[in-house]
């Protein structure tokens, strides 16, 4: 599966009607309704607020007021179709007085929800661990070999800690080399991006 970097927003006009689309990167169901009234607040007074998100396995959408069918399923279908997760894309609708009729909505949600797409940079989400490691200070060096391309939170106390992410297809190896040196303190099966 995949998520996008950052929030990003595209911006169309059909038919005298303004189409925002923003996609925004969320880690939990709590994260919608504080983003939706964020961005109620940040475009006032438009006609719809659309929206669709997936996260942890769950699915919505929204027609807000549109034509049942003419909106939200629109837009999840858009997301699960660039198998996209942990993610909400809200499209805000300023009506410009043309009715588009429902095929006409249909076409205008999914080509501002594909141009927000495409034009978001995307990234992977992996299984893995997050691992917590403590060793003496002169296993640092054995320590920082085997981990050297991983981005490592570090504290320097009595001993060192390592706090750092894994993938799962590279955990057991780099597993069993770290316990040559070290004690794990805590190890979390996590989800997380590249």
């Amino acid at each position: 599966m995949k998520t996008i970097k950052q929030t990003i927003s595209e911006e169309i006009i059909i038919n005298k009607s303004k189409f925002i689309g923003i996609l925004i990167p969320i880690s939990k169901k709590e994260d919608v309704l504080m983003n939706i009234d964020k961005i109620k607040k940040q475009y006032p007074n438009a006609t719809h607020y659309c929206l669709a998100y997936i996260v942890d396995n769950i699915e919505k959408c929204d027609d807000n007021g549109e034509p049942s069918g003419t909106a939200g399923i629109v837009i999840l279908n858009a997301l699960k179709a660039n198998k996209l997760t942990n993610i909400l894309c809200i499209i805000v609708r300023y009506f410009g007085g043309i009715k588009l009729g429902a095929g006409g909505l249909i076409r205008a949600y999914n080509s501002i929800t594909c141009k927000t797409i495409n034009n978001a940079e995307i990234k992977d989400i992996v299984n893995g661990y997050e691992i917590t490691i403590e060793f003496d200070y002169d296993n640092v060096k054995n320590i920082d070999y085997i981990l050297k391309n991983k981005i490592i939170e570090k504290q320097f106390n009595e001993k060192i800690i390592y706090t750092f992410k894994l993938e799962t297809t590279e955990y057991q190896e780099i597993k069993e080399n770290l316990l040559k040196f070290s004690t794990i303190l805590k190890q979390e099966k996590i989800k997380f991006t590249n």
